[in-house]
């Protein structure tokens, strides 16, 4: 190895544990920012729910189109099948 290389080593095992301790640093920082975006979204998630189904004083209302089938057809098929048993 040359002197560069053994001086390098030197400093850096010297200074060993100030980089473990700015890497455990920077990784509970990432983890926080992780954590705070994903309580974020859920958070963002649920308001819009929310505001999606209303609140049970809410005064708007909302009308569905009601629809009327005619079953007279099928009644008068069941009616016929239950004729012939």
């Amino acid at each position: 190895m040359s002197q560069e290389k053994v001086d390098r080593y030197k400093e850096e095992k010297k200074n060993r544990a100030k980089i473990i301790k700015k890497e455990k640093r920077q990784w509970m920082l990432t983890k926080l920012a992780m954590g705070l975006v994903g309580v974020l979204v859920v958070v963002w998630v649920g308001f819009s729910v929310y505001n999606y189904t209303g609140t049970s004083d809410d005064t708007t209302t909302v009308d569905l189109p009601t629809y009327t089938v005619d079953t007279t057809a099928l009644d008068d098929y069941l009616n016929t099948l239950e004729a012939e048993d």
